[in-house]
């Protein structure tokens, strides 16, 4: 079972574990674990009991997750859907108590897929707020996107041959690491082939000169 509260302030998961705790021996349920995490608010997605929780489901420690509430185990729709959809490719069922929800129950399995049903049109609405605002932005002559940084290969080549490492030289220049070595790496290939250009060009000029003697 797992309980959650978000603060320390006159807020205890007892009342939450005593309400699970009855419900399990009613139904006849072996409580395998607690799992609690106190004081963490629920818009954590990363939190220490509910982490030790899915790996234990992984390890099939137990059958089902017993919660007080569904908004006391998902940070949101997505990742509510997200975490059911885990536990049921392990083989480990859900029930939330104030929900009335057992997803190992007929009318629990219709509710996930109703539920399923709600995250994707969410990502959709999400999805279409964020191209029309795109879309408004291009309209208005905005610039999307990070302003565009010139990155000069002399510096960067002096850098590197002062014994710098392209880590190095990204920091002391404010800008990726693979800016710095694909930049590097234009400036080799721009050095190549001026050389290569360079070679034909004596080849040519060694050709038009006539053998000493000959006439």
């Amino acid at each position: 079972m797992y309980a959650r509260v978000s603060t320390l302030k006159g807020q205890h998961p007892e009342m939450q574990l005593a309400e699970l705790r009855d419900y399990a021996s009613r139904r006849g349920w072996e409580v395998a674990g607690e799992y609690v995490d106190e004081g963490v608010s629920g818009s954590k997605e990363s939190r220490p009991e509910l982490n030790r929780l899915m790996a234990d489901s992984h390890r099939r420690l137990f059958d089902i997750v017993l919660v007080w509430k569904i908004d006391r185990f998902g940070r949101s729709l997505k990742h509510l859907v997200n975490a059911l959809a885990d536990l049921d490719a392990c083989g480990v069922a859900f029930a939330s108590l104030r929900d009335n929800l057992d997803l190992s129950t007929p009318s629990g399995r219709l509710m996930f897929q109703i539920i399923g049903a709600m995250a994707e049109f969410e990502r959709a609405l999400i999805q279409e707020r964020v191209k029309a605002g795109l879309q408004n932005a291009r309209r208005n002559g905005k610039q999307l996107g990070r302003p565009s940084r010139v990155v000069d290969l002399t510096s960067i080549s002096r850098m590197k041959a002062d014994g710098h490492s392209l880590r190095n030289i990204a920091a002391k220049l404010g800008v990726g690491y693979g800016t710095v070595r694909m930049r590097l790496a234009a400036g080799e290939r721009k050095t190549s082939r001026r050389r290569a250009a360079a070679r034909i060009g004596m080849q040519g000029v060694k050709s038009s000169v006539p053998a000493s003697g000959k006439q």
